[in-house]
């Protein structure tokens, strides 16, 4: 029995705290409901990170639609940071409290895969990086895992059903099992060339026996211009320093008039190692630093009640707007109503982030498809770096 909980589970609310059911109880028994403003933010980031990007709004849309409420978000794949609004539902607390849980998780888990693409897309600057994280989580969550990680930055995934719903193709290399069954690195990509679709690169894992260097060289020999690149998934206890492996194969290569093979690195990767290996890699496969991603603590804190500004300790009451310059990316939280101001750096117009999406019957702003989220969030980097780096790990 897969211990997973079901699309229709979600919608019942059953996939929630206790103590959220157990208030709806007590609030109907006493016959007693609220308006209320709920926003949600992330006050601070994991690891020390000044930003994050937000993600998860599409199944939250799916939770939150025919609801009698209205619902303000910003875009998804919107670069936000500590403390700004990015989520506000404004209805009876009744007709939405117990979906706090489910909500959360959306938001929490998407946004830190999300966020965590985006930093080795900043780290790896040109060179494709792959979503090889899928195998690190539960299957079920694996289109979940990649659709965030395509967002955020990545050019491809690795798994079937997430392709299929991003409408990519999926891409991958080959695996250790096929050259251990077939015996030899060279017979394998043979054989992987002798059935595979031309239309797929090939791309030779070659530390399954022998040295790299030399596995490499045998390869490229025997495939020539058909090989698109080496790959390097060495474990730890045998990869010695991988710069001058890369070094190596690179020069062998190159002497020998394969300039056209890249190296294609997987194993263990993350932003700070990324930016260790750009000297020789051209392209990498990030797997647990993604799925692994670090969650974005949101909360979903109610600031108005009844028409009154009311928030609890820690917390500051009132609806609240995040304003942001177009040109220097310089974002303000303001009062809900606020006149328009200016950027004090830029003397721009500062618009609203967060638009009305839900009005309680229709929805007012399209979904944005995968793609269309993506180059947002691409388009943003620029506005951003890595102000966590510490290449020592």
């Amino acid at each position: 029995m897969l211990q997973i909980a079901t699309e229709k589970d979600i919608l019942a609310g059953k996939v929630t705290d206790v103590y959220f059911e157990r208030t709806r109880q007590v609030l109907q028994a006493e016959k007693l409901d609220a308006h209320v403003v709920a926003e949600f933010v992330v006050k601070k980031f994991p690891r020390g990170r000044s930003w994050g990007v937000f993600a998860g709004l599409e199944e939250a849309t799916t939770l939150l639609e025919n609801l009698p409420i209205k619902v303000w978000s910003v875009p998804e794949g919107t670069i936000f940071r500590p403390h700004e609004p990015i989520f506000i539902i404004e209805g009876n607390y009744l007709d939405f409290g117990r979906y706090e849980t489910a909500l959360l998780g959306f938001f929490c888990q998407a946004s830190g895969i999300a966020t965590q693409a985006a930093r080795c897309r900043i780290a790896a600057g040109d060179r494709p990086v792959i979503s090889f994280g899928a195998r690190r989580m539960h299957p079920s969550i694996a289109p979940m895992i990649e659709r965030n990680a395509y967002i955020g930055g990545c050019n491809g995934v690795a798994t079937i059903k997430s392709a299929e719903l991003l409408g990519l193709k999926p891409s991958g290399t080959v695996p250790h099992a096929l050259i251990l069954i077939m015996g030899d690195t060279v017979k394998a990509m043979k054989a992987f060339d002798r059935h595979i679709d031309p239309d797929v690169i090939r791309v030779a894992l070659v530390d399954t026996f022998n040295d790299e260097k030399f596995e490499a060289l045998r390869v490229a020999e025997e495939l020539q211009e058909k090989l698109f690149a080496v790959r390097l998934d060495t474990p730890g206890s045998r990869r010695g320093d991988l710069v001058e492996i890369m070094r190596e194969i690179r020069w062998e290569l190159d002497l020998r008039g394969y300039k056209h093979i890249k190296i294609f690195l997987s194993g263990g990767l993350d932003e700070h190692t990324i930016l260790r290996y750009n000297r020789f890699a051209d392209a990498y496969g990030v797997g647990t630093s993604l799925s692994n991603a670090p969650v974005l603590d949101y909360s979903m804190d109610l600031v108005e009640i009844n028409g009154t500004p009311i928030a609890k300790r820690g917390k500051t009451s009132g609806r609240k707007d995040v304003r942001r310059c177009p040109s220097c990316f310089r974002s303000e939280i303001v009062p809900w109503g606020a006149p328009e101001r200016s950027c004090e750096v830029c003397h721009e117009t500062m618009p609203s982030l967060l638009r009305l999406i839900w009005d309680g019957k229709s929805w007012q702003q399209p979904l944005p498809s995968a793609d269309d989220i993506r180059q947002y969030v691409l388009d943003q980097l620029s506005h951003v770096e890595l102000d966590d780096l510490d290449l020592s790990k």
